[in-house]
């Protein structure tokens, strides 16, 4: 089995440590200095775990996850540095391997913009938590806002939805991680627009395998269409 590694994805509510987070206090952590913008403030640091994956990859499949990426150059910048990693080691003479590429779609640039991001990468990933928090504007971790934080929002959906009929056309790989995949109530939904590939805690697995093990696929793809076009995909969905 393949092991995909996302690189170093730290920031807003994932502090490095106690230390770093007391450091960098920001009005918006969420929209500051994190995952990929992180790394590649820091290529010292960024380049170190980019090659420790180039050598596990000589002992197996990996897939290398980029997050929150949002700008070519962002992407520019990423693949160079992993050619300028796999250089190093050549130049070691260390034993390395190849990985597939993909990133992650989290942020509604991204998603609006993905056949920028196919032609780069082998798969891509929606992680569903960070790209609901950015579409409706809310921070996931102020109780104050925390009542619109909404995955079944039209906006959502479409995002969603859109990322996966594209990865399909082009013949891309696609998951998704984050809340909504461990959730029974969008797995049916997610299985009608086409999805095969989900990614979510443990404790989920069971429920969610029931439920795609009760699905007809060859029905759901009519009604997911029907929880699109809704004018309230929740009262859709639970209908």
């Amino acid at each position: 089995m393949p092991v995909t590694i996302r690189t170093i994805d730290v920031g807003a509510d994932k502090p490095l440590d106690s230390k770093s987070a007391n450091k960098q206090e920001h009005l918006n952590p969420a929209l500051g200095l994190r995952a990929i913008r992180w790394s590649l403030a820091d290529p010292a640091m960024f380049l170190t775990q980019l090659r420790a994956i180039l050598r596990a990859a000589a002992h197996g499949e990996i897939h290398l996850l980029i997050p929150m990426l949002a700008h070519a150059s962002e992407i520019r910048q990423t693949l160079s540095l992993i050619d300028f990693a796999r250089s190093e080691l050549d130049s070691r003479g260390a034993v390395h391997g190849t990985v597939k590429l993909g990133a992650m779609i989290e942020i509604p640039a991204a998603a609006l913009t993905l056949r920028i991001f196919l032609k780069h990468f082998d798969f891509l990933s929606i992680g569903t938590n960070d790209l609901i928090q950015y579409t409706l504007a809310i921070d996931r971790a102020d109780e104050s806002v925390a009542h619109l934080y909404d995955p079944a929002h039209p906006a959502v959906l479409k995002l969603v939805a859109d990322t996966i009929a594209e990865c399909r056309r082009q013949g891309k790989g696609v998951s998704v991680c984050g809340e909504m995949a461990g959730d029974v109530a969008f797995t049916r939904l997610l299985l009608g627009l086409g999805l095969r590939s989900f990614s979510m805690h443990p404790s989920r697995i069971l429920a969610v395998k029931q439920e795609v093990l009760r699905a007809d696929t060859s029905k759901l793809e009519a009604w997911a269409q029907g929880v699109l076009d809704s004018d309230d995909p929740a009262a859709a969905l639970a209908g």
